[in-house]
């Protein structure tokens, strides 16, 4: 099921509609590593990962897999494995996915960048769960725990990011 995202903060499936953070770049159509914003485009789910310690597998329309505290994500365009998962600790800059905050307790992996990765044009764009404050994010969507999980139950298989 397709869901809208608008800039303004919103994610709409079907009837229901869920405040969302976006980045702090704005949505932007053109992409770049490091620049806080959120692909203007559409992004397919493509899997979702979860922390096994702190919660049940988020149902959902696509594969559900757990992180481990080794589990990472390289946003260094430089490196061959840009723009994908990685396990920790490797010699590029990665992200840690297993945080000590619960940003990361669910993660949907957005298609951005991925077919074909393209150094320099964005990486690590997901869905996660929200500050309690919905701040902007780095790029990615963040919904409210309960949202995101809902918005996943609902059958999401895809996010298209308007302004």
């Amino acid at each position: 099921m397709l869901a809208v995202v608008t800039a303004d903060g919103h994610l709409t499936i079907g009837a229901e509609t869920f405040r969302a953070a976006l980045g702090r770049g704005g949505v932007r159509a053109v992409k770049q590593e490091g620049d806080g914003a959120t692909p203007l485009a559409p992004l397919p789910l493509r899997q979702v990962l979860y922390r096994p310690d702190r919660g049940t597998a988020p149902v959902c329309a696509v594969a559900v897999e757990p992180l481990s505290p080794h589990d990472g994500w390289c946003d260094d365009p430089a490196d061959p494995a840009y723009n994908q998962r990685v396990r920790l600790p490797i010699h590029a800059r990665a992200e840690a996915l297993w945080r000590d905050d619960p940003l990361y307790d669910i993660i949907g992996v957005l298609g951005w960048n991925d077919a074909p990765v393209r150094p320099g044009r964005g990486s690590a764009i997901f869905l996660h769960i929200a500050r309690q404050d919905f701040a902007p994010t780095d790029g990615c969507i963040a919904l409210a725990p309960g949202d995101l999980r809902r918005v996943l139950a609902l059958g999401l298989t895809e996010i298209l990011v308007k302004t």
